[in-house]
């Protein structure tokens, strides 16, 4: 057993009250609240990179600050921000297919 309580969690579990409250109308994140780590809250979206965004403009994250990789050999987008509100750390990320590419087209256009 780790020790700790709720209390640990306290920041992160608040300020999900307040988005609860105040950004009902954004589209749900997958949510989580560790032990692990106790003063962050995680928001991830499954195949909705517009939802994610959505919740960074609303939360006022600088677009600046978005990194971006591909995972699964390539398949898998994932967009990550780490920002601090109302006195918890905030990880949002994103989850989404990588677009095929046309099979018509090549990725490089040669021109002659």
């Amino acid at each position: 057993m780790s020790g700790q309580s709720l209390r640990e969690m306290q920041a992160p579990l608040l300020v999900l009250g307040v988005f609860a409250g105040h950004f009902w109308h954004l589209p749900a994140p997958t949510v989580s609240v560790s032990s692990v780590f106790p003063d962050r809250l995680d928001l991830d979206f499954f195949d909705a990179p517009a939802a994610f965004e959505a919740w960074r403009e609303a939360l006022g994250i600088d677009p600046h600050t978005i990194s971006e990789h591909v995972q699964l050999g390539g398949g898998s987008r994932v967009l990550k921000v780490e920002a601090e509100w109302g006195g918890a750390r905030l990880r949002l990320r994103s989850f989404a297919p990588v677009p095929a590419l046309n099979p018509e087209r090549s990725p490089v256009e040669v021109i002659s």
